[in-house]
């Protein structure tokens, strides 16, 4: 008999649940995502491999693929349509597919997780390589919509990584890197939309982050590959020029239109004192990333 998976288990500290008062309800509720931390930092070494390995394959023109159901499959959809108004990602290159297509999103058609002819037949039209990387989220470690294009990815000799919350999963064993987050039983037996669904988009939010900085769209703190489609995020590159350049948000703006809304740019600009070809050409040397190509034009002013 397989040992009760901790996702499946039974949570001891919460057999009451159903009979406490509201406050003593949430606060216990805060109190078992406590243990969501210690779940992550136990994966940090599978966490960093993954960003390191996909930026790898990033700066080579690769895409990544998040493939999940259910709520993990929310969780994949959420993190990669955020990516383009954040880091100007194109969506072909960061690409969520959820069991039962995007309707999923909306409407609960989680029967579709048991699919695994589907998932295979959506891959294929890709045409995923080995520059490419598919990211498989599934709670449990064995939902069959996963393994299959976990398989998949590993036929076409991509990278696969896997995000789930029991120990020793079978979707680990067959994953070239295997991230396991275990945050204990759910306050709800079962319901993994509570704590291994957070861990999921957190540590989503860790891979796709750190790959965006190391692809050189954050300068210091700052997003600093934004697409400016509206107005707050126009306000906030044009503030972003201010403090970094230390001027003032007049001057700001006046940068920011000189070099078509292009952040980047204009930031290269304000902080070398450089033309706009000269910021177009470095940022090409230094693969769009800004602190490389501003290193780069001063160590040629030597």
């Amino acid at each position: 008999m397989k040992p009760v998976k901790q996702t499946e288990a039974v949570n001891p500290r919460t057999l009451d649940i159903d009979e406490r008062p509201t406050h003593e309800m949430i606060s216990l509720m805060l109190k078992e995502d406590e243990q969501i931390v210690s779940g992550i930092a136990s994966a940090i070494p599978s966490i960093a491999a993954a960003i390191d390995q996909i930026y790898n394959r990033w700066l080579r023109g690769g895409r990544v693929f998040v493939v999940g159901a259910g709520t993990s499959g929310r969780i994949g959809m959420l993190d990669a349509v955020e990516l383009g108004p954040t880091f100007s990602v194109d969506p072909n290159r960061w690409i969520a597919i959820i069991a039962g297509g995007k309707e999923a999103m909306y409407q609960p058609l989680e029967e579709n997780e048991d699919d695994e002819k589907k998932v295979r037949e959506e891959l294929k039209g890709y045409n995923i390589t080995d520059d490419d990387a598919l990211i498989g989220i599934t709670a449990s470690g064995s939902t069959p919509f996963v393994m299959s294009a976990i398989r998949y990815g590993n036929e076409k000799q991509a990278l696969t990584i896997s995000i789930s919350n029991n120990e020793k999963t079978d979707v680990s064993s067959i994953s070239h890197i295997g991230i396991e987050a275990v945050a204990g039983p759910e306050v709800i037996r079962g319901s993994t939309r509570l704590k291994a669904g957070t861990t999921q988009k957190m540590i989503l939010n860790m891979i796709s982050n750190g790959v965006m900085i190391k692809a050189g769209k954050v300068y210091q703190n700052e997003m600093v590959d934004m697409k400016l489609i509206n107005k707050k995020l126009e306000y906030r590159a044009v503030s972003i020029i201010g403090k970094l350049a230390g001027i003032d948000e007049q001057k700001a703006q006046l940068l920011l239109n000189d070099n078509e809304n292009n952040l980047k740019h204009a930031l290269f600009v304000s902080l070398t004192e450089g033309t706009k070809e000269e910021a177009v050409s470095y940022l090409a040397q230094a693969d769009q990333h800004l602190k490389k190509a501003i290193q780069l034009f001063y160590e040629n002013q030597k």
